[in-house]
């Protein structure tokens, strides 16, 4: 057996492991682990392609569920199962639950103004804030009553909304009475019709919180309490100082890969999929995720594995065909004098030739007279 140099965690593993061993038991543990781990490697040739995909692929067909709903909260769901790896595997830009997994440092993990702090990060807009909207007929004016119990949780004040109302709407005079905003339309013919859109208006005046989060669900994980939000703003997330930006957690690809760049976006691919496979109780190996993730971050951008991703980079025109559009990628390849040099698996297939894996790989070349 050649030479084997184990990673360096797994060394690391074997050295903790080994602390309470004799030096002699030590090294035959070590020669043992580094034995299982050279017949663990991918022989030359090997398909690895194919083999993930009937991999992941045949357990793919035993998913059933959609989505997923979060106790606690009307209307939050978690997509799973078939979609979310579609979502992913495509890599989708829009998601049809976007979330996070909010962790928190001390006292906040520990649940103490945990409820607080989740309202502080949730949009919050104007209509959320009104007990009750009053039109009054005669004079043409809205009369928008405040909560005010919502207002001292979130340290606002009647002055404080009536000054982030008037820089959003200049179409409206507000005045504050108590806790009572006026709001009345600048017109020269005013009519009832402009005042119901004013409401209108007024209701989604964005007034604090992080934008693009809509929901905010704080649980109990394992010993500590997180924050699980419907909807995702990683960047405005992580600025702040309650949050353990190490752990904090974002299911959309894209935000994570601006944000924490391209090695970020490949664990997350591989947690994803692998997160949607062990919650269906289905048991793949690592290792066939692991190539898809590599697959998709190659170029330091997210490729779906698509005609627009993936397959539109390979060489290969047989290949580029046998997916989707064969006409335009044969077209296309005639016009410039592409050549194909039935390098890989699709393209000998559908010359039913064959193909360059496995016993197929080696060539035997002898010196002839």
């Amino acid at each position: 057996m050649p030479k084997i140099i184990l990673p360096h965690k797994l060394t690391e593993e074997i050295k903790n492991f080994g602390n309470g061993l004799s030096e002699k038991r030590f090294e035959k543990l070590k020669e043992l682990i580094e034995n299982d781990y050279f017949n663990a490697q991918v022989q030359p040739g090997e398909a690895v392609g194919l083999v993930a995909a009937e991999s992941i692929g045949e357990q793919g067909t035993q998913m059933t569920l959609n989505t997923k709903l979060l106790a606690g909260v009307a209307e939050m769901n978690v997509t799973t199962g078939l979609p979310r790896i579609i979502e992913i595997l495509d890599g989708r830009q829009t998601l049809k639950t976007p979330l996070m997994e909010i962790y928190l440092k001390k006292p906040y993990s520990g649940g103490k103004g945990i409820k607080e702090l989740a309202l502080r990060i949730k949009e919050t807009m104007f209509n959320e804030l009104v007990k009750e909207f009053i039109i009054n007929v005669g004079e043409l004016s809205i009369d928008a009553e405040l909560n005010s119990n919502r207002l001292n949780v979130l340290g606002l004040t009647s002055e404080k909304i009536q000054k982030i109302i008037s820089k959003a709407v200049k179409s409206c005079t507000i005045k504050v009475k108590g806790e009572t905003l006026i709001f009345k339309v600048k017109s020269k013919e005013e009519n009832l019709n402009d005042v119901y859109k004013l409401k209108e208006k007024l209701k989604k005046i964005y007034i604090c919180g992080i934008k693009k989060i809509r929901q905010v669900l704080p649980m109990k994980k394992g010993e500590e309490y997180i924050i699980v939000t419907g909807g995702t703003n990683l960047k405005e997330i992580l600025t702040f100082q309650e949050v353990d930006e190490n752990r904090t957690y974002s299911n959309d690809l894209y935000e994570v890969q601006e944000v924490l760049g391209i090695e970020a976006t490949r664990a997350i691919i591989l947690d994803e999929i692998f997160k949607v496979y062990q919650g269906q109780g289905i048991n793949v190996n690592v290792r066939h995720i692991m190539l898809i993730a590599d697959t998709m971050c190659l170029n330091g951008r997210i490729k779906g594995i698509t005609r627009y991703g993936v397959i539109s980079e390979k060489s290969s025109v047989l290949a580029r065909a046998s997916f989707e559009t064969p006409d335009k990628h044969i077209l296309n390849a005639s016009m410039i004098g592409e050549v194909d040099q039935l390098n890989s698996v699709i393209e000998n297939v559908m010359l039913n030739q064959p193909v360059p894996i496995g016993t197929g790989l080696p060539k035997l070349i002898t010196k002839t007279k």
